[in-house]
């Protein structure tokens, strides 16, 4: 999908950055250059911008692991924020085949959260028509999360049951609706507040965590799975086997716990570490964004098998206080950054 190309590209953008590692108070909405595309790269008018706990990481600097992988020791190598993103290409750099100015498009950058971005092309595909964009830049980091989390790492099968715990965010909600679609019966683990949203997403069942934990369902009579997913990162590795059949599996996918070295990823160290020795298969997720899975998942969309939940859409000025609702826990699916004044929906 195209629209006119015959657009000027201004000098000057609005852009979310910080200088120092911290919480939300470090960003600040600076006018900037607009980045001019290198080879290989486009640069895309944002319409829209998800928002993932990675973000919140990147921002904070924490857990300090992740600054030995390039992301900066003492303060961010990079100043902008934000990953996910839908817009138009407004300019391509050398060498770049398959797009042209005027496709709107969806994807990932290294600094969504501003009026325009530059990425390399191969990490954007054409928008589908019909579906929001809205909906497409909430898609790329939980929806491959969750996708890589249940077929790669869980090896789902149709028929199992399955076992979401964290339904209720980003990752969760995109969870659920591609177990359902895989023909999976699914039990999520959430708020009472987000039970409603579970099971309009295919849920079969809901555990409430906040009154009953995840050993005294199982007690009760709630049947093993298949296989958990556990997003949250707040139960044993135990507590987890108890809910697992012999031979099921268990995806670790990190969580928010954890010291300041090493984070959720500590669970996950736990994890591999005790799997040689118990009868489930537990899989610490390690997943990225990758094209072939971002045209899968959207083909989700297109076809209404799956949906983007979005809790709320706010402006781009807005992202500090976002990433504060998002720390705070409580967001129902995802929330979106709405960044263009003249936004352009897929048709």
């Amino acid at each position: 999908m195209s629209e006119p190309t015959d657009v000027t590209i201004p000098t000057w953008m609005r852009a979310i950055v910080q200088d120092e590692y911290g919480d939300a108070e470090m960003l600040r909405t600076e006018q900037v250059p607009v980045p001019s595309p290198g080879p290989g790269e486009v640069l895309v008018r944002v319409h829209a911008a998800g928002i993932d706990m990675g973000v919140w990481h990147l921002m904070t600097g924490r857990p300090l692991l992740l600054r030995l992988f390039g992301f900066g020791l003492q303060r961010p190598k990079l100043r902008g924020r934000g990953r996910d993103l839908a817009g138009t290409i407004v300019a391509l750099g050398a060498g770049v085949e398959g797009l042209q100015a005027g496709d709107v498009v969806f994807g990932t950058a290294d600094a969504a959260f501003a009026d325009h971005a530059v990425t390399r092309a191969d990490r954007l595909l054409a928008a589908p028509r019909g579906v929001p964009l809205s909906q497409l830049a909430a898609l790329p980091t939980s929806g491959s999360a969750a996708l890589h989390g249940l077929r790669d790492a869980g090896r789902l099968q149709r028929g199992q049951r399955v076992l979401v715990i964290g339904a209720g965010g980003g990752v969760g909600s995109f969870a659920i609706q591609l177990a359902v679609a895989a023909g999976a019966h699914v039990t999520a683990v959430c708020s009472a507040a987000k039970a409603g949203l579970a099971r309009s997403l295919g849920a079969e069942a809901v555990i409430d965590y906040r009154s009953e934990t995840l050993s005294q369902a199982i007690a009760r009579g709630v049947e093993r799975f298949d296989l958990v997913l556990e997003i949250a990162g707040e139960r044993t590795i135990r507590e987890l086997r108890a809910a697992t059949v012999p031979g099921g599996a268990i995806v670790l996918a990190g969580g928010e716990g954890g010291g300041s070295m090493l984070g959720g990823v500590a669970h996950q160290l736990r994890g591999v570490l005790t799997a040689p020795f118990v009868r489930q298969r537990i899989v610490m997720l390690v997943s990225a964004e990758r094209p072939t899975d971002l045209a899968e998942l959207a083909a989700h969309l297109v076809a209404g098998t799956v949906v983007s939940t979005v809790d709320a859409e706010l402006p781009l000025e807005r992202v500090p206080d976002a990433l504060r609702r998002l720390a705070r826990g409580g967001i129902a699916g995802k929330l979106v950054i709405r960044v263009s004044d003249d936004p352009v929906d897929a048709e």
